[in-house]
């Protein structure tokens, strides 16, 4: 061991000290070069695409603008993907890539157009969170905000341009699927909806449950009896009594005194819809208050009807619920642009703000029922977003 220190330590007797530093220093630039020209042609597009499962997405990049423009202008992968201005965000940018190697040819996770479709949610979220991390700077070091002129864009764009630069937004919020296509977004949630209707088949012990999906309400403890209303989404109930499969529950909410007496709503003035009552159910119903609204005039009463549910579909917490929805609403109304907090608009208002986006996004009629109720809840005027956060 000492004569190896020596060794090592100990000017050579066949070369002087110079020849040692020359030769130290032509392997450290060696080094340099190998390592600077491995990571050039590693981040090339003719590299990114060589795998057999990115060529979906190079066909994909090719008949998109960021290829081929009015201004000859082409962004290689390597401009959208790997951050430059940070060696922190490059170096993870990197080892992303070599996940993506290994899971190409190791595990074989996304080594068929098929697999990388199934897959391709993962993987765009995790371009999504480099690109929130590092305020989309791969998008901005060709893209500027005080560079765009406002007159060559239409009036939407240049409004919606002006509130982003005064924010200095992430392009991703607004532009996601601009080069790519955006992936199945529903198979989230909607796998959530299952862990929680799986978890809901017998309701709990507790004396406060809230339901799931739209549940019909009976007059009597028989499932198979006329139907005589029926609880919606996301809507609270007291349980009163037990017997066999069926729930005697209490609910209560506001009716217009004026009008039928057929809707429940969670708030007074507001339509957050809450059950719909009639028949043997209606018959039930006693009023604990009356009030008028300062707004409208209107007089409403709050009231309370009992009825029967089977004991599916219920959860002893709102918040499960809540979760779910925040993921619904993210999966479905923000996969392409910034969708506005929920806080954004009035319970009511949020009615026709979700109605006018209907084309955009599939959802059944109990999902959508969710959403809303959720939005409605997380509205501004509600006082209920601490409550049912």
């Amino acid at each position: 061991m000492k004569k190896l220190w020596q060794f090592l330590t100990r000017p050579s007797s066949k070369y002087s000290v110079f020849a040692l530093v020359i030769v130290g220093v032509l392997i450290a630039l060696a080094g340099v070069f190998t390592m600077h020209e491995t990571i050039d042609y590693t981040s090339s597009t003719k590299f990114c695409v060589s795998c057999h499962s990115m060529q979906e997405n190079y066909k994909e990049y090719k008949q998109s603008l960021h290829f081929k423009n009015a201004y000859g202008v082409r962004a290689q992968c390597r401009q959208c993907h790997i951050p430059t201005s940070d060696p922190v965000a490059f170096l993870k940018a990197k080892l992303g890539g070599i996940n993506d190697i290994y899971n190409e040819f190791v595990t074989g996770k996304i080594n068929t157009p098929e697999k990388f479709e199934a897959n391709r949610l993962v993987l765009a979220e995790q371009v999504w969170a480099m690109m929130r991390a590092t305020n989309s700077a791969t998008c901005k070091s060709c893209h500027s905000y005080a560079a765009m002129n406002a007159s060559l864009q239409t009036p939407a764009a240049a409004a919606a341009m002006k509130m982003a630069a005064e924010k200095d937004m992430n392009c991703i919020d607004c532009h996601k699927g601009i080069v790519h296509e955006l992936p199945q977004m529903a198979g989230g949630f909607r796998k959530t909806f299952e862990t929680l209707e799986a978890n809901a088949a017998i309701a709990p012990e507790d004396k406060t449950l809230y339901s799931l999906d739209s549940k019909t309400i009976y007059g009597t403890a028989d499932s198979s009896s006329t139907a005589d209303g029926q609880l919606l989404p996301a809507s609270k109930v007291t349980v009163l009594e037990h017997q066999g499969n069926m729930l005697k529950v209490e609910i209560t909410g506001w009716l217009e005194k004026s009008g039928k007496g057929r809707v429940l709503t969670e708030y007074m003035g507001k339509r957050v819809f809450t059950a719909t009552v009639r028949g043997s159910v209606k018959a039930t119903e006693k009023v604990i208050k009356e009030e008028t609204d300062a707004t409208t005039g209107i007089v409403w009463q709050q009231v309370s009807l009992q009825g029967w549910i089977t004991q599916t579909d219920m959860l002893a917490s709102i918040k499960p619920i809540w979760n779910y929805a925040k993921d619904m609403y993210g999966a479905s109304c923000n996969s392409c642009h910034a969708a506005p907090d929920p806080a954004h608009y009035s319970a009511n208002g949020w009615i026709s703000g979700l109605k006018a986006m209907s084309a955009y996004y599939r959802l059944n009629k109990t999902e959508e029922r969710t959403l809303l109720k959720y939005l409605q809840n997380h509205a501004n005027d509600t006082g209920a977003k601490a409550q049912h956060s």
